[in-house]
């Protein structure tokens, strides 16, 4: 009995540690959750940010709100999120322009996505339509691409500015179809969209919603839509791929980081609930009318998916010469 004493103490004392371990474990979330967006407020990200912001909150019990830091392509916001404490509650509420392209387009990137964020969750894609100002003769893909060979130096396309989502996917189109059309850079969407209508430029990749009220309205004309399926928004639309693009898709995304550093159990919680969320019934109706397709995926398939949307841009820049600005 008391050759054996030693080795009962020694148990005890051990649980006994474990046990004040455990107890003194952090416990989250205790405090409220930041989102922080790195656009102005009411942007299609800053959007889908408050979207999934309450009901997020009420998964994890504590107020999650939104902080918009924008400047600088979205680069201001992100090092920020970045060079927060990694404790769980400062997120970055990620876009495609900022995460996967800015690396591609600008000099002086602060930042290495893959390096300083902890992906959590791809939250939703964003597809773009491909329109068309309405007096132009083609109907199709086909007959837009032969269009455009056939008037050289007469075609214009325009996006939301130079290096920006939409202006990538016009450089890819261009590749992918085997024409040349001029960049024509604007100061975001709608003024984008003002020109198409009003025939200064004849072609534009957006978004859905942004530009369905005037395809209804008979002022642009649906193309195709840069989709794997066929949008419920305009089923009837067919996309680039079957009309002759195969595989071509083309939009923005957003998605959850977290700074690196961040406790696994910390982002793998985030993640379970972020998924929960983008399946139930209200979030994907939420979504839809808006043009985003909901997705809620694991932090090491939105790891990957960062990955190839970096190689991608960065191949792409290669073929068409861009140069960092």
């Amino acid at each position: 009995m008391i050759r054996g004493f030693p080795v009962l103490a020694a148990a005890v004392l051990a649980l006994s540690f474990a046990g004040t371990t455990a107890a003194q474990a952090p416990a989250w979330p205790v405090k409220p959750v930041r989102l922080i967006v790195a656009y102005p407020p009411g942007g299609s990200t800053d959007v889908a940010a408050r979207l999934v912001a309450e009901p997020l909150s009420k998964a994890l019990g504590v107020p999650v709100f939104v902080e918009n830091k924008p400047g600088a392509g979205g680069t201001i916001g992100a090092l920020f999120s970045a060079k927060s404490d990694p404790d769980g509650y400062t997120l970055h509420f990620g876009s495609a322009a900022e995460t996967s392209i800015a690396r591609v387009t600008m000099k002086a990137v602060p930042f290495e996505t893959l390096r300083d964020f902890q992906p959590v969750s791809l939250v939703g894609r964003v597809p773009f339509l491909l329109v068309t100002h309405a007096a132009l003769p083609p109907n199709n893909l086909r007959e837009l691409i032969d269009w455009i060979r056939a008037n050289p130096g007469k075609v214009n396309y325009s996006s939301f500015g130079n290096n920006t989502t939409n202006h990538l996917v016009g450089e890819a189109f261009k590749v992918a179809a085997g024409v040349e059309a001029a960049h024509i850079p604007y100061k975001g969407s709608a003024p984008s969209v003002a020109d198409l209508i009003g025939g200064q430029v004849q072609y534009t990749f957006d978004t859905i919603t942004a530009v369905l009220p005037q395809v209804k309205g008979g002022r642009l004309k649906a193309i195709a839509v840069a989709t794997a399926q066929r949008s419920a928004l305009v089923p009837d639309v067919p996309t680039l791929s079957e009309s002759g693009l195969p595989g071509f898709t083309g939009g923005t995304w957003f998605g959850v980081l977290a700074p690196v550093g961040t406790p696994a159990a910390v982002v793998d919680r985030l993640s379970r609930e972020l998924a929960a969320i983008l399946r139930s019934e209200a979030m994907k109706k939420e979504f839809e009318s808006r043009g985003i397709e909901p997705v809620g995926d694991t932090p090491q398939e939105f790891g990957r998916y960062i990955a190839s949307e970096s190689e991608r841009w960065t191949a792409l820049a290669a073929k068409i010469g861009l140069r960092p600005e």
